[in-house]
């Protein structure tokens, strides 16, 4: 093979990467959104019996902290994908390597590894508080609220099933930079 037809094969396979790249990007920004999305809409009122008592249920992911994390790491995690899947199409479309070199692929890995690790703890908060509702308090006599508040239980499960799905995109694309490490 001469030396053009090595440079086209080249340049084949560094445009799949970085389309690779582009699609991981609007993986986890469409799985933040939705996740989000989901969260936020997860409001309801209930009513409970507890003992003979009657007890009014009001739940919105607002009330607690861990969901409020959940939030606003998928904002941050949002903004993050956003701004590195615009500059991916951008590079895309006027041919120019998305990462054009090891330090920027470095920083890619790293902010990659960051974003990772932030969203996955958010999700590990949430799904505790999730349990939580779901079992209920088993040392008091509290049950569990996603009987009475199946709604807000499911919106809320979904949208932690989509952060993790968004933390697999994130670390697909943190592995994704160490294999262009490789290469540069």
């Amino acid at each position: 093979m001469n030396r053009n037809g090595e440079d086209e094969v080249a340049e084949k396979r560094r445009r799949r990467r970085e389309g690779v790249q582009v699609s991981l990007r609007g993986g986890c920004l469409a799985a933040s959104a939705t996740a989000m999305a989901v969260m936020v809409m997860a409001k309801e009122k209930g009513v409970a019996d507890i003992y003979g008592f009657t007890l009014t249920l009001n739940s919105s992911w607002s009330f607690s902290p861990a969901y409020q994390y959940v939030v606003g790491t998928c904002m941050v995690t949002i903004l993050y994908s956003l701004f590195h899947l615009f500059l991916g199409i951008y590079r895309l479309i006027t041919g120019t390597p998305i990462t054009p070199s090891r330090s920027q692929a470095w920083l890619c890995f790293i902010f990659d590894q960051l974003f990772s690790y932030l969203i996955i703890s958010a999700g590990s908060a949430g799904i505790g508080v999730t349990n939580l509702n779901k079992t209920g308090i088993k040392h008091t006599p509290l049950p569990d609220f996603c009987n009475t508040l199946s709604y807000f239980c499911n919106h809320v499960a979904l949208s932690l099933l989509l952060v993790l799905l968004s933390f697999v995109f994130l670390a697909s694309s943190s592995l994704f930079n160490v294999l262009v490490l490789s290469t540069l």
